[in-house]
């Protein structure tokens, strides 16, 4: 669940009254709050940036609104997972400073610190600007009370017909324990007072927005909306006839929902599926409480979930903005959202409507094709990838990894369809993906049935690569065709992250691929590849030697320079190979979408060092790793950020790019991110983040607008001969 322990350095970085900041050493001293930052406080850092879009008034309503939700979403997960492993280092005695010079107990205080702000300002955004703003435009979200009484009777008889049949109130007394309250789920706490006993107890009604819409039309068809459990706190009489309602509030609990499958698993599925029926009843690491709730309701929850005042926040408006989504998704409000945006068909890929699709084994055979999600197409190139491949009598293999893929994915019907026509087919399905554990496990057990060979990777490790490989029988051999990306194969979050593709023939990559699964489905231990990194046993030392090679470099010289996109920058070796090479004077841009443990600005060891973040319409989800040494270039994408758990203890893969258009397009889409000034933040030497705007007479850039817009153009270019 969290990650291993730092290991203790040789040397430590000790800074002198003479040199504060010397030369760097062998290695460096990580746990020194000077040297870098905390990493739990960089995600939060990260989640602020989601708040700030939310806030900014240059976007549309209902995409604020979005943002609003995903910083929720967000932080729920943030919850679940990490500040739990912070609880579980705190009860195993853990004391020991780490990354930012914090302890795990240090850390919750912090993170609190922290939080607890902006959920205040989530709620404040929300509930005021948000809501007035968009109650101009005809969305309106009213109280009870501000309903025209016309329509009161209507509302108590959907409540009577609809909500009072799914629910169950649950209290607290003789024989009647405190009632188990599931993960994430909304909750109204009451009090109620038996008028002929004058005795009082605690009762708990789960608000039903699984079952029913949280925002509940005044008017059918309509846009005015009053909260569910507004509806049902004005009906508690119905559930408790003959009593008295002193009082009533809502809460909701968040849950460890992590989980460890032991490396002596002999059934890997079958451990996986034991962990997730544990996942439900996790510790409380978190109580959400509305902001006015009475002390004496406040005092029976802290009681009764054990939880510490330090776990208690504070949301004065709604709780639970997951739920925003349901009025961001209403049909319609063209004027409230940003203008949509279809992909396109990538050029090489695209064909005059006249001759049907393209051959896309003839279009790879013609040259590496990358493609980059969402500004093209993920169903005209890796869906159909797979789907040509699948009805080619030709093709003999299909293998696939699967880590994240949608329900409607027709990649995983696929692989079935294609053992149905006699092909060999192999998946590798991740179990241990977080949260879509289930998903995978019914994905897994239909192509089993089906008679796809499935894999369910290593107990020890999860498999993060992305990779499909065809091999297809072609003259008097075979050739394989791959496709290597930086995202999962789910076709919903190829429209929302941004993500490459590399497709491509080339001998060596198609080999080093075909190696690669035949280690994760056989038994052995691989001694090396041709061209790609595949972690946990050479991608680490392999990235390290490129920087290393940067030094190199400048000191007999030559040009070096290094750009990284990535989504986290956590590794220690990482960070103290880059700061060596900003302290040989190799300049190093760094653009980490979330998390960032390197300080930058040090004098004399990381002053050569920007990092910046782009936070926008997409999730910059792409890796892209650029190494500049004298005349070399080395260009390579794939699935692995550099954290630890990436580099140290998943399979991963990243492959170098050597097509010449293909490294252009990928240098081209790195410097846009390093050039954008109006959706980026840089990162400063002491933790915060400055939003960056264009200088007076400079031109506003923005990465995603740009790449848009370059997409329209490339859809109008293909349009034309149809229209012509």
């Amino acid at each position: 669940m969290n990650e291993p322990p730092m290991t203790d350095l040789d040397e430590r970085f000790t800074p002198t009254a003479d040199d504060p900041f010397p030369a760097p050493r062998e290695s460096l001293d990580l746990a020194d709050a000077e040297l870098a930052f905390n990493r739990e406080v960089s995600w939060v850092d990260f989640n602020d940036r989601v708040l700030q879009l939310a806030e900014d008034a240059a976007h549309p309503p209902l995409e604020r609104l979005k943002f609003a939700a995903i910083f929720t979403s967000n932080l729920d997960e943030f919850f679940m997972i990490r500040v739990a492993g912070l609880h579980d280092q705190v009860e195993a005695g853990i004391i020991e400073k780490r990354r930012g010079g914090l302890n795990p107990d240090e850390t919750i205080d912090l993170l609190r610190a922290c939080i607890q702000p902006q959920i205040e300002r989530q709620a404040h955004l929300v509930g005021g600007e948000l809501r007035t703003v968009l109650a101009e435009r005809g969305i309106r979200l009213v109280r009870l009370d501000d309903v025209p009484a016309e329509h009161l009777p209507q509302l108590r008889e959907r409540f009577r017909r609809q909500v009072l049949p799914v629910l169950t109130p649950l209290a607290v007394g003789l024989g009647r324990p405190f009632p188990y309250i599931s993960n994430l789920a909304l909750s109204l706490a009451v009090l109620v007072r038996d008028p002929q006993t004058d005795v009082t107890v605690f009762a708990r009604v789960k608000v039903p927005k699984e079952m029913l819409p949280r925002f509940v039309p005044v008017v059918d068809g309509e846009t005015t909306f009053v909260l569910l459990e507004d509806l049902i706190a004005e009906n508690l009489g119905d559930l408790f006839p003959g009593m008295e309602i002193i009082d009533h509030g809502l809460f909701r609990v968040t849950r460890d929902a992590d989980f460890d499958v032991s490396d002596e698993a002999d059934d890997l599925l079958e451990a996986v599926q034991a962990e997730l029926r544990r996942r439900p009843f996790g510790e409380v690491v978190r109580l959400e409480i509305q902001d006015d709730l009475s002390p004496q309701i406040r005092a029976e929850l802290v009681s009764a979930l054990r939880v510490e005042d330090r776990q208690v926040y504070r949301v004065p408006g709604l709780l639970d903005l997951n739920d925003l989504w349901q009025i961001v998704r209403l049909p319609g409000h063209a004027d409230l959202r940003d203008e949509p945006f279809h992909p396109v068909t990538a050029p090489q890929l695209a064909a005059p409507s006249a001759e049907g699709e393209s051959d896309i084994f003839a279009a790879i055979r013609a040259g590496d094709i990358l493609v980059h999600h969402p500004y093209e197409s993920f169903g005209t190139s890796v869906e159909r990838f797979i789907a040509q491949a699948v009805e080619d009598p030709d093709v003999l293999a299909v293998k696939q990894t699967v880590y994240r893929t949608s329900d409607d994915s027709p990649l995983v019907p696929a692989l079935i369809r294609a053992t149905e026509q006699g092909k060999q087919a192999v998946c590798l399905v991740e179990l241990k993906a977080r949260f879509d554990e289930q998903a995978n496990i019914t994905w897994a057990r239909k192509l089993e049935e089906a008679g796809v060979h499935v894999v369910y990777g290593l107990p020890s490790m999860k498999t993060h690569a992305k990779c499909l490989l065809v091999v297809r029988r072609e003259g008097d051999g075979v050739r394989r065709y791959v496709h290597i990306g930086t995202g999962n194969y789910h076709s919903t979050t190829a429209r929302l992250y941004t993500d490459f593709g590399l497709f491509t023939c080339d001998e060596r990559l198609g080999a080093d691929v075909a190696d690669m699964f035949n280690f994760l489905t056989g038994y052995g231990r691989p001694e090396g590849y041709r061209e790609v990194l595949v972690a946990p046993t050479f991608m680490l030392d392999g990235l390290i030697e490129r920087i290393e090679r940067t030094i190199a470099a400048r000191e007999a010289g030559k040009h070096a320079h290094i750009k990284l996109k990535m989504n986290a920058l956590v590794h220690p070796r990482v960070i103290e190979a880059l700061y060596r090479a900003s302290a040989a004077g190799v300049p190093v841009d760094l653009n980490v979408r979330g998390i960032c443990c390197l300080v930058p600005g040090i004098p004399g060891l990381s002053e050569n060092i920007r990092v910046c973040s782009i936070v926008g319409r997409f999730l910059e989800h792409s890796r892209i790793y650029e190494f500049e040494y004298g005349d070399d270039v080395d260009v390579l994408i794939g699935s692995a950020d550099l954290m630890p758990r990436n580099l140290d203890n998943r399979v991963e893969l990243i492959t170098p790019v050597s097509d010449p258009a293909c490294r252009e397009r990928l240098v081209d889409t790195l410097h846009r991110c390093l050039a954008d000034n109006t959706s980026s933040w840089d990162l400063q030497r002491d933790g915060t983040w400055l939003r960056n705007e264009p200088a007076p007479g400079e031109e506003p850039r923005n990465v995603q607008h740009e790449l848009i817009a370059l997409a329209r153009l490339e859809a109008e270019a293909q349009a034309q001969p149809s229209a012509s």
